[in-house]
């Protein structure tokens, strides 16, 4: 899966803030795609680290269906870690480089604003 890998600062936020921004910033009803974009790469995935992560993103889960947030069932993957690895070079940092792109103006962006309104309050400022 493309994904990306958030190393935090459980000081600062926790497990649980990280899975609702994940929740809440994407569909995670659509099997294998985001946005124009198909395969099992594009699927919509959480992995964990701990028995205690894969808890907490499987109450998350099991609330968000048992109160139809979306139209559709969730989809999302919560499967453990295995390995990581880093995107190609023009991959990195593809949003802020690439802003006025298709991608970002129609996928990304969308998301960004979406985050921003709904999470201002942690934000930094």
């Amino acid at each position: 899966a493309e994904v990306c890998q958030i190393i935090f600062d459980k000081s600062k936020i926790n497990f649980d803030e990280l899975l609702e921004v994940f929740w809440k910033t994407h569909d995670p009803t659509t099997l294998n795609y985001q946005g124009n974009d198909h395969g099992t790469q594009y699927r919509s995935v959480v992995f964990y680290h701990s028995a205690e992560q894969k808890q907490l993103a499987e109450k998350y889960k099991k609330q968000i269906n048992d109160e139809h947030a979306y139209p559709n069932p969730i989809v999302t993957e919560i499967v453990p870690y295995s390995n990581y690895y880093e995107a190609e070079e023009y991959h990195q940092n593809y949003y802020n480089q690439n802003g006025s792109e298709g991608y970002c103006q129609f996928v990304i962006q969308p998301k960004v604003e979406k985050f921003e309104k709904i999470f201002k309050d942690k934000m930094k400022k």
